[in-house]
């Protein structure tokens, strides 16, 4: 049987890094189509994270590929395709390469950016050449950094970004803070813990709990709270995930009736402005009372119950009051949240803490 043989292009090489060849030619989508692939994000059976693309958006889609059938369109924006292996590169001066891929293996690139514009030629009836911009990866670590690195500055969605996060290493500052949070956000998600399956993601849509509430509790508290000092055991992500569980399970069987069956619309204990709080009242017990398990965590919040408007009646915030419903997930109603929920916790701490009173002492001489 004869072998497949490779596709060949002539490109133009970007001095740009010594560590990365970066190149660009032209080719059509049907040729882009087979030696590179759109690797939609997801997860196995066992939670492990697999691809890095967002899925589809049809209705965009369709717009671009109304557009690119008409006879004068344009599309001078490349497509980015990375290749770990399976490809040679021939210097041939003046910046001039060949480009040889290997098909002999099936498909060895990876659409990075442009799926959508990618898409939308595949079903378009023109002989329509494409810009591709080439980037020769180390390692599929290197790859995924790069299409991080890549599409943050574009429209893609936070919650892709911060859900690739964990999978990436030598990021800038900014996201590798974000990272570890993520981390422990997507472990709490598909592990077996108190939140499994309750944070909606990429890869589970059908969650309640809005990831980067979430993150945002965690980022919280390796900054300032009592995960900063848990994080650096060597099992500090373990630990985290498991105090973070546990608080939780806390919560939902002190508020059974305001969790099971909810969602942010009808319970704000699963809104944003009520997780953020919480993660507040989860730090005051960890810190003040060293709460670590579900009971000591529960009896830490037992003093809540009957003093919430989880998902009916109205929050009395020291003479203001609200309607239940109407907390919304912006900084003043998080805060007024916060506040009252962490004074009624703090006042039970100092209540239970108060020594009880000395007993009487019998007056001298008296006979017993």
């Amino acid at each position: 049987m004869p072998s497949t043989p490779p596709m060949t292009y002539l490109t133009v090489c970007a001095q740009q890094s010594n560590e990365h060849t970066v190149l660009s030619f032209a080719a059509s989508a049907a040729d882009v189509l087979r030696f590179a692939s759109i690797e939609r994000i997801g997860r196995d059976a066992q939670g492990e994270l697999s691809g890095f693309q967002r899925p589809q958006v049809a209705a965009h889609i369709r717009e671009i590929r109304d557009y690119l059938d008409k006879p004068n369109s344009v599309l001078p924006n490349p497509i980015v395709v990375a290749f770990t292996d399976r490809v040679m590169v021939e210097e041939l001066g003046e910046g001039l390469v060949r480009l040889s891929i290997d098909m002999s293996q099936g498909t060895p690139g990876l659409v990075v950016d442009g799926q959508q514009r990618l898409s939308a030629l595949a079903s378009v009836n023109r002989d329509f050449q494409i810009f591709v911009s080439a980037l020769i990866c180390r390692d599929e670590a290197e790859l995924r950094r790069q299409f991080v690195l890549i599409n943050n500055t574009k429209p893609l969605p936070k919650s892709l970004i911060y859900e690739l996060l964990p999978t990436v290493d030598n990021l800038p500052p900014r996201l590798s803070r974000r990272s570890v949070a993520a981390d422990i956000t997507a472990r709490l998600n598909f592990e077996k813990t108190a939140l499994s399956g309750r944070i909606k993601q990429h890869t589970q849509p059908d969650g309640m709990i809005a990831d980067t509430v979430m993150q945002k509790v965690i980022m919280e508290s390796l900054s300032n709270g009592v995960m900063r000092e848990m994080i650096r055991d060597p099992k500090g992500i373990s630990r985290c995930v498991r105090l973070v569980s546990n608080f939780f399970e806390a919560v939902k069987t002190t508020f059974f009736e305001d969790w099971h069956g909810h969602k942010p619309a009808t319970s704000r204990l699963l809104h944003g402005a009520g997780i953020q709080a919480l993660g507040d009242v989860m730090e005051v017990l960890a810190q003040r009372s060293d709460a670590r398990s579900v009971e000591e965590f529960r009896e830490g919040i037992e003093c809540l119950r009957g003093k919430t408007a989880w998902t009916s009646g109205e929050w009395n915030f020291n003479g203001e009051t609200r309607r239940w419903n109407s907390l919304q997930n912006v900084n003043r109603d998080v805060a007024l949240l916060k506040h009252y929920l962490v004074g009624v916790v703090k006042a039970d701490l100092r209540r239970r803490r108060k020594p009880a009173p000395a007993p009487l002492l019998e007056p001298e001489g008296r006979a017993s």
